[in-house]
């Protein structure tokens, strides 16, 4: 969810500089930035390095894997998003010099820069859950709606039979850090009530396999989470993470505690680990000392800029800070981002401080939402205290995720927000 005021740049007009700004990455972060530095610059080279030629509008493959949407409604071209005195390089970044200050890409350029922005987004690691793979999706009873949006059309297909057939539906969370990390409750959540709606739901057990033994980062939702689980026959299957498909035997294999234990599946939902893209790793700039297995880039949690490297700044998936995987996190995070590179040109230090704001509109019913917003630090710190409670199941919220979001999403996007 995107609610609520971002923080501003401090300064306002534009800034007159020859500076070279490359940003790696055309999603979210990336486009929003761009945006945003060509209206604040006068005179400097921004280019952007992204080979995908679709933007996905990722709040809304959930809605997908429920049905509640067609795959459609969440691609867009990346191009389109990008503003007039922009490079867009449609190449991969294949190597980043951070010493020499250059990026090379895919095709064979290199590309000298002054600042840099990693925003890359992440990668789903298939490939470490022996046994599964994306050609799987829609058949043998799996679902994977994270993997884009045919996935996710696929994941609807494989979801409803489940719903009108029964069975065991297994719903799985990874042991990594991951982007939008409701996302696998919000799939739990709606198959389960679409299974009520279609009255199956007597003819199914719902597991949610979750990775530790809490449902949910803060407290205070896991907490809510578990009795919403308790109340509708959801049983939460705790420290369990996925390793193994046998998609034929229809069987699960998890590590946990105690061994691996098996877990038969007549609908199995797979949501892989999720790393920092291999040039981020491969470049040294990962943390050195946490999240070592999976690479995110080494910033100050406040200001988003590397503590190595003071010309390089990261947002969006890819940056290293315990909070920030969804799009409303990005929303807050690239103002932030703008006002400490803009300092950084005119030869001040920044002021803007991201404090961790995360946003996740809990869908825990088709037409029923919380909208839940929580800092570094877990505190809940709601947009609209006194009108939306945010642990309350309401309309209101259903109606922000499912209408308004993407409206805000577009305009963060063309750095309206």
């Amino acid at each position: 969810m995107l609610p609520g005021p971002s923080p501003r740049a401090a300064a306002s007009g534009q800034v007159r500089s020859s500076a070279r700004i490359v940003i790696i990455g055309a999603g979210a972060a990336g486009t929003a930035l761009a945006n945003r530095l060509v209206r604040r610059l006068e005179g400097a080279a921004i280019t952007v390095v992204d080979p995908r030629r679709e933007h996905l509008y990722q709040p809304g493959l959930s809605l997908v894997a429920a049905g509640l949407k067609p795959a459609g409604y969440v691609v867009s071209a990346t191009a389109d998003w990008l503003p007039a005195g922009v490079e867009l390089i449609q190449e991969a970044a294949a190597a980043i010099d951070p010493v020499a200050k250059t990026v090379a890409t895919a095709g064979g350029r290199t590309l000298s820069y002054d600042f840099l922005i990693l925003a890359p987004g992440l990668v789903l690691d298939h490939d470490a859950i022996e046994g599964f793979s994306l050609d799987r999706v829609g058949k043998d009873g799996i679902g994977a709606l994270y993997a884009g949006p045919q996935y996710a059309a696929l994941t609807w297909q494989a979801a409803s039979r489940f719903a009108d057939e029964g069975g065991v539906g297994v719903f799985t969370r990874p042991a990594t850090e991951m982007k939008c990390a409701g996302a696998p409750l919000k799939h739990t959540f709606l198959i389960d009530d679409i299974a009520r709606r279609r009255g199956s739901r007597g003819r199914m057990e719902i597991r949610y396999a979750n990775n530790s033994d809490a449902l949910f980062g803060v407290p205070i939702v896991a907490e809510k989470v578990r009795m919403l689980f308790a109340e509708r026959r959801i049983e939460p299957v705790l420290s369990h993470v996925l390793k193994r498909v046998d998609p034929g035997r229809r069987l699960a294999t998890f590590a946990t505690a105690n061994g691996e234990q098996e877990i038969g599946y007549d609908y199995l939902h797979v949501i892989p680990p999720q790393r920092a893209p291999a040039v981020i790793r491969e470049a040294g700039l990962s943390w050195p000392d946490k999240w070592v297995d999976q690479g995110w880039a080494e910033v100050d949690r406040e200001t988003l800029r590397h503590r190595r490297y003071p010309e390089i700044f990261a947002a969006g998936d890819v940056a290293g800070v315990p909070k920030g995987k969804t799009a409303a996190s990005v929303k807050w995070q690239v103002p932030v981002v703008e006002d400490h590179l803009l300092a950084a040109i005119q030869g001040r230090e920044g002021t803007a401080r991201y404090n961790g704001y995360t946003s996740c509109p809990m869908i825990t019913r088709v037409g029923r939402a919380m909208l839940i917003e929580f800092d570094y630090e877990n505190n809940l710190v709601p947009s609209f205290p006194g009108l939306i409670a945010p642990l309350e199941e309401l309309w209101i919220s259903w109606l922000m995720k499912e209408l308004a979001l993407k409206p805000t999403y577009n305009a963060m996007l063309r750095g309206e927000a």
